[in-house]
C-alpha cells in the first residue's frame, strides 16, 4: 500500500548546518495499517511524512502509494491520494468559512473543477451524518464559521475532512499535541474510530509512549533518519511502557533530556 525503498534527504547539503534527516529509509505499509510512529526531536519523522506528501523531494530511493510511483509527483497531485492532520488545530480548515463550506471543499477534492457551485441538499444530509460521528453537536452548526470552533472541535472537524473522501493513507503529524490532554483523549479515540471504521491506512506520529503503545497494530520508533525498532500485532499489544522507555533510551545512548517524550 505504502513502500519507501531506501529514502535519503539531506538538508543544507555542503555547509555548516548540514544535516542528514532521511538515512536510507524503508519501511512497507499493507493495506489496514495503523502504524504509531515515535521518536526523539530530529529523528526524522516529520521529514518522513513530508517526503511522502511531497513538501520536498528526495536525494535518492521511491516512494510508492497503491503501486503508483509518486517519487517525482508534485504535491498537489499526490493529494488525491492522502488525508493529513497536522499539529496546529488552525491549519486544515478555513476559519472564514462555514462548517458545510469546509466540508464541501474537501468532499470536491481531486475532482474535476466545473462553474457549477453550491451545496445541495444530498451533500448537507452526508455533512451531518459524518458530524454525528464525532459527538460534539457540529451537525447542528453547518452554517457556523469554523473560527468559532475552539482547538479541539476544529481538530475534530479536520479529520473528518481529511478522511471524507476515504484516502489511500492518512498522516496524522502529532495532531493532538497543541490539545489539552481530555481533548486529546477525544480526539485519539475519534481517530482510532474513524480508521477501523473505514479500514483507512495511517501513520500517526506521536510523543506519547501510551498512546503509541495502545494505538495502531504496529509501532515504530526511529533515531537519525532510520526505523531502529518495529513492533506489530501480539508483540506489540504485549509491549510495556516500560519497555519502550528501556527501547527508547538505548537508541538516544540513554539521553531524555533534549526530547519531548511523555512517558504517561
Amino acid at each position: 500500500m505504502l513502500k519507501l525503498s531506501n529514502i535519503s534527504k539531506t538538508f543544507n547539503t555542503g555547509t555548516i548546518n548540514e544535516k542528514l534527516a532521511l538515512d536510507n529509509l524503508s519501511l512497507v505499509l499493507n493495506d489496514g495499517d495503523f502504524v504509531t510512529v515515535i521518536g526523539g526531536n530530529g529523528a526524522g519523522k516529520s521529514t518522513m511524512l513530508n517526503a511522502i506528501s511531497g513538501v520536498w523531494g528526495l536525494d535518492s530511493g521511491s516512494i510508492y502509494i497503491d503501486d503508483c510511483d509518486v517519487t517525482n509527483m508534485p504535491e498537489y497531485k499526490r493529494a488525491k491520494f492522502l488525508g493529513r492532520v497536522f499539529q496546529d488545530p488552525m491549519m486544515g480548515t478555513a476559519a472564514d468559512m462555514e462548517i458545510e463550506e469546509n466540508m464541501s471543499l474537501a468532499l470536491r477534492r481531486g475532482k474535476r473543477r466545473t462553474l457549477k457551485w453550491g451545496i445541495t441538499k444530498a451533500e448537507r444530509e452526508i455533512f451531518k451524518k459524518e458530524l454525528e460521528i464525532l459527538e460534539l453537536g457540529l451537525e447542528t452548526r453547518l452554517n457556523d464559521k469554523v473560527g468559532l470552533l475552539s482547538g479541539g472541535q476544529r481538530q475534530a472537524l479536520t479529520l473528518l475532512m481529511a478522511t471524507l473522501q476515504k484516502p489511500k493513507l492518512l498522516l496524522l503529524d502529532e495532531h493532538t499535541a497543541a490539545l489539552d490532554p481530555k481533548t486529546a483523549t477525544k480526539v485519539l479515540e475519534l481517530s482510532d474510530k474513524i480508521i477501523r471504521s473505514n479500514n483507512l491506512t495511517a501513520l500517526m506520529i506521536t510523543h506519547n509512549m501510551n498512546d503509541a503503545i495502545k494505538y495502531g497494530n504496529r509501532l515504530i520508533m526511529m533515531n537519525s533518519g532510520k526505523i531502529v525498532f518495529d513492533v506489530s500485532g501480539e508483540e506489540k499489544q504485549n509491549l510495556t511502557k516500560e519497555q519502550l522507555v528501556e527501547l527508547f533510551s538505548a537508541a538516544h545512548g540513554g539521553e531524555f533530556a533534549n526530547d519531548r517524550i511523555l512517558l504517561s
